[in-house]
């Protein structure tokens, strides 16, 4: 009796080239040449008789056909994973913890929490990748999220890492010398704004206020877009134009008054930064430890 082909055969190195965009550095990710992983590859699209990646000389990118592997696998993967880690670990915390978090939950999360990650569980390896649009953790293989509350979807389990966000118009006392403080929304069409633009949908941020318990928005002219929030804060910090943030972004920058708060009144308060996860994930060892430490780390620094 003949054994089935290994339907896995394959799968890891298809996973880590659509995920990584690269056959050179899902070889990296793999521990495996470049060479291996083409070959793995080449071998996976004759079994299922249909090209999975359209090559260039720069990188490589998924077919339909590969897309739709992806989205079918990259879960199920993600599960298996997990469980060979928990028993691998003997319930000790360890293997590769992958995070997507926005450029605000830098300073204000990772930067006091990694070290203190590292220094208790030195086994626990961390990826982290700085990006503000919207992610989805099962398809790029990340363990967790954090994100303002807000914007977290409502199938995945949310713990709080942060007080509520207030938002803020702000400027540089130069800027409000120059131009006059607004005192109220309308104020902003004689103004020059610092505008965002959502990396996912490419639509322009409209401000949101407040009056009387109603809620609106403005979309406030400006000739600097980006889709960066850091840069856009370093841009009001340098007397280019109101920014619209949240006021946990510019903590610094306010009590240094290198940027000042304006239309306080119509300004909303939302949920605050939360670190996110599938149901699924929560049992990892690695995981409930990033957790536990960041309650302690976050506690102590309030």
């Amino acid at each position: 009796m003949s054994l089935r082909p290994d339907p896995f055969y394959g799968l890891s190195a298809f996973l880590a080239a659509a995920q990584a965009g690269s056959f050179t550095a899902a070889a990296a990710r793999l521990g495996v040449s470049p060479a291996a992983v083409s070959q793995a590859v080449k071998s996976l699209e004759e079994k299922l008789g249909t090209p999975l990646f359209i090559r260039t000389t720069r990188r490589v990118g998924l077919t339909e056909a590969g897309a739709a592997l992806l989205a079918r696998t990259a879960p199920a993967a993600a599960e298996i994973i997990a469980a060979v880690e928990d028993v691998a670990s003997a319930r000790e915390p360890s293997g590769l913890l992958r995070l997507t978090v926005p450029r605000m939950a830098v300073p204000l999360v990772m930067e006091p929490i990694i070290p203190a990650l590292r220094r208790a569980y030195p086994r626990v390896a961390v990826e982290v990748a700085v990006e503000d649009a919207t992610v989805d953790l099962s398809i790029r293989s990340f363990d967790a999220g954090i994100r303002i509350g807000e914007y977290v979807e409502r199938d995945m389990i949310a713990v709080r890492l942060t007080r509520d966000i207030t938002w803020a118009v702000v400027a540089s006392p130069a800027y409000l010398a120059a131009r006059g403080r607004p005192d109220a929304p309308q104020d902003l069409a004689r103004h020059e704004a610092i505008r965002y633009r959502f990396p996912n949908s490419g639509a322009l941020y409209r401000w949101e206020f407040e009056r009387d318990g109603r809620s609106f928005s403005v979309d406030p002219p400006g000739d600097l877009i980006v889709n960066d929030g850091a840069l856009l804060v370093t841009w009001a910090r340098a007397g280019l134009g109101l920014a619209y943030v949240a006021d946990i972004a510019v903590e610094a920058e306010l009590h240094a008054g290198q940027l000042i708060r304006v239309l306080e009144q119509f300004l909303p308060t939302t949920p605050g930064l939360f670190l996110y996860f599938p149901r699924r994930a929560q049992a990892q060892p690695k995981l409930r430890a990033f957790i536990d430490l960041a309650r302690q780390v976050l506690r102590a620094a309030r």
